[in-house]
């Protein structure tokens, strides 16, 4: 069954790492980043998540989805095509994204400002929101993951 998962994280918290390493076999990919130099970024995103969606394709929106707000478009779209909702919340390491973000190059280096912004409108994703289940994801310390599902 297709389903929509939402990273939720800072920028370089290891959300497209993740999305690479454990759902790149079975979901959709979709970022803004694909789109740098579009107008309607969320307008763009909204059509590709549907239609794959309507395909009856898994999809992972690999963005910051900072705010319940940014996401809250994403759950009606997963609702209107009967499908669940998972949210990946990657908790915030401002200091340690900083230090990832800094060996990033070109257009995938953000401005440190852009992650002080990111970090100060950043909530967790919850049920109460309308995600089916929240996974909390951390670094393992090995090169990994560790994903635990929360209450």
């Amino acid at each position: 069954m297709a389903r929509l998962v939402v990273l939720v994280g800072l920028q370089a918290s290891g959300k497209s790492t993740f999305y690479a390493r454990h759902l790149a076999a079975t979901h959709v990919h979709v970022s803004k980043d694909h789109w740098p130099n579009s107008r309607r970024r969320d307008s763009r995103q909204q059509r590709v998540v549907a239609a794959a969606l309507g395909h009856g394709h898994s999809v992972a929106v690999d963005n910051t989805n900072a705010s319940i707000g940014e996401r809250a478009a994403l759950i009606a779209l997963a609702r209107a095509a009967g499908v669940p909702v998972v949210g990946y919340w990657f908790p915030p390491d401002l200091s340690e994204s900083l230090q990832r973000n800094s060996t990033r190059a070109g257009r995938a280096r953000v401005p440190d400002v852009g992650l002080f912004a990111t970090a100060k409108r950043l909530t967790p994703p919850t049920r109460q929101e309308g995600f089916d289940e929240v996974c909390e994801v951390r670094f393992d310390g090995v090169g990994g993951f560790t994903v635990t599902p929360l209450p």
